[in-house]
């Protein structure tokens, strides 16, 4: 195609240059304040409102525990059953956006413009997409969901009086334990493949787009700039970030909660250490300072040395396990899980007429709002490393490469730990605590107690680098799109995505921390939904080759 000229864009607000480098003096002056001797840059609003609404529900939460357990454990429930189909179709939307915009012209925008070059190796850009969408995730659900579904799709439906008692996806494979594992390696995949990832990818391409071709800051509601205008410094931006911030932090949240309790059931398993709440509480205390101790010590020198540290532990410990465990079931098995995956892509996705009503409202209404709670932190690393890509490599890349690594990931634990039940009837793992099945599965292979310690030191670094980077997209989200905002309220972040942490733990556990991700999954939601038609409309108005 020939390329357009290059015009002034309409989109961009008056004087055309990038409010970042400028001190936000381009028709947003109003959103940036200057408070007190410490120079902090505070997007007034929208930190006021977001900080004091997360002070306010630590409050309320420890102070009345007792009471917002069966609370938290009511609005999962509801939240689930009632908008599970809502869920499913808007992972389904996000897939389908992405695959329009990878076939239409729209792909050859090319982020930054015309002229831009990419800033990382395609190696090193592959490592860090694959790096800021899971971690913690992978550690706590290799394991666990996969033995989940075959466990449940073997036994297949169960009723009682009545009602399906069971969580096996698509009615299972009763008694057919060939068929159970491929159903629930199918199923596993579903949850960490494309949907996620077109979830990140879709917030990640508005994030960019605005950011470095429109000239706007590096924010959420600069994504809506083509549908509120010059609005979007006002209080509907303000209402669009705040909600940002509160799926981030209680996205981030439900992950440092799934972290602490395998954490403790390692620790448990290996030194006999007492488990419990009172476990879970100390290490997110312990695992929150050493993550401030990385915020103060700066990106480069923190988050991005540990960084490096747990992808290289991550990967040596797969290779590991491909090594020593069932080798050609897990070689095979990527093959033929991607071949079921693609298989049961329809009735997976399929929102209406569904009988496995457990499974779909118990695990993939909650994945779905999970995702979507991640999105803006998960989304904004990737938009800024991704400067220089055209719409059309970023897109496939965001959704190929992670999605093949996770399918990866999932065989190598979720075949080994298949393998031991069907060929070995062990037995232990299956019966087991989520958060202690990794440990398990790992005992029964070579160097068991070396491997069970890489992987408490895994999820405890995941912890850290999770922590880390989230208080620094939470912070630039409320600081108004500026990247480098002082310390201090990285800290103050930092610190209280270990507080509500530590108040959901006290107050209903995983189910507590769980109600939240979905609370404000579904909200964030819809302000995703609506982005996709503010990117379409960003993306037509640039020039492409």
């Amino acid at each position: 195609m020939e390329e357009q000229p290059e015009e002034k864009d309409p989109m961009v607000p008056d004087g055309d240059v990038n409010p970042i480098d400028t001190d936000y003096k381009v028709g947003q002056d109003n959103i940036i304040v200057n408070v007190g001797p410490f120079g902090l840059d505070i997007h007034n609003p929208v930190f006021g409102v977001a900080g004091g609404l997360v002070i306010l529900f630590v409050a309320l939460t420890l102070g009345f525990h007792d009471q917002v357990e069966a609370l938290f454990s009511g609005i999962k429930n509801w939240l689930t059953s009632s908008l599970d189909s809502f869920f499913i179709i808007a992972g389904n939307v996000f897939v389908l956006v992405c695959l329009i915009i990878v076939v239409s012209p729209l792909g050859k925008v090319r982020l930054g413009g015309t002229e831009a070059k990419p800033d990382y190796t395609y190696v090193g850009w592959f490592s860090m997409l694959f790096a800021a969408g899971m971690g913690i995730g992978l550690m706590f659900f290799g394991v666990s969901e996969p033995l989940s579904h075959f466990s449940s799709a073997f036994g297949g439906i169960q009723m009682e009086d009545g009602v399906r008692t069971d969580w096996a996806p698509l009615g299972g494979a009763a008694g057919d334990a060939s068929a159970a594992a491929r159903l629930g390696m199918a199923a596993t995949i579903y949850h960490w493949a494309l949907h996620p990832w077109a979830i990140y990818a879709v917030l990640a391409l508005g994030l960019a787009l605005f950011s470095f071709n429109k000239g706007l800051p590096l924010t959420i509601r600069s994504v809506f700039y083509p549908l509120l205008g010059e609005r979007v410094w006002g209080w509907p931006g303000h209402v669009i970030d705040v909600l940002a911030v509160l799926a981030t932090l209680f996205g981030l949240a439900t992950s440092l909660g799934f972290g602490a309790s395998q954490a403790s059931s390692g620790l448990h398993f290996l030194f006999g250490l007492p488990e419990g709440l009172f476990t879970q509480v100390v290490l997110v205390t312990v695992i929150t300072a050493i993550a401030l101790v990385s915020v103060v010590a700066g990106l480069d020198a923190g988050v991005k040395r540990l960084s490096e540290i747990n992808m290289a532990l991550a990967l040596l410990l797969m290779l590991f396990v491909i090594a020593v465990g069932p080798t050609l079931d897990i070689l095979g098995g990527f093959f033929s899980n991607l071949g079921a995956y693609i298989e049961y892509f329809p009735a997976l996705s399929n929102p209406i007429g569904r009988e496995d009503t457990n499974f779909r409202q118990g695990w993939t209404a909650f994945y779905w709002a999970w995702w979507i709670s991640w999105s803006p932190f998960v989304g904004m690393f990737i938009a800024r490393v991704s400067r220089g890509r055209t719409v059309r490599e970023f897109i496939i890349s965001v959704l190929i490469v992670p999605s093949l690594a996770c399918v990866l990931w999932m065989t190598v634990f979720g075949e080994t730990a298949i393998g031991q039940i069907v060929r070995d009837g062990y037995e232990a793992a299956r019966n087991a605590d989520l958060p202690l099945q990794l440990f398990l599965v790992l005992q029964e292979l070579p160097l068991a107690w070396i491997t069970s310690l890489v992987g408490i030191i895994l999820v405890v670094v995941f912890f850290v680098t999770s922590s880390d980077s989230g208080s620094l997209v939470i912070d630039v989200i409320s600081a108004g799109g500026k990247v480098d905002a002082p310390v201090p309220q990285r800290v103050f972040w930092a610190i209280f995505e270990g507080v509500v942490a530590i108040a959901l733990i006290l107050s209903g556990g995983l189910t507590a921390l769980q109600a939240m991700a979905v609370s404000t999954g579904f909200p964030f939601a819809i302000v995703l939904l609506v982005a996709c038609l503010a990117i379409f409309k960003g993306l037509a108005s640039e020039p492409r080759r």
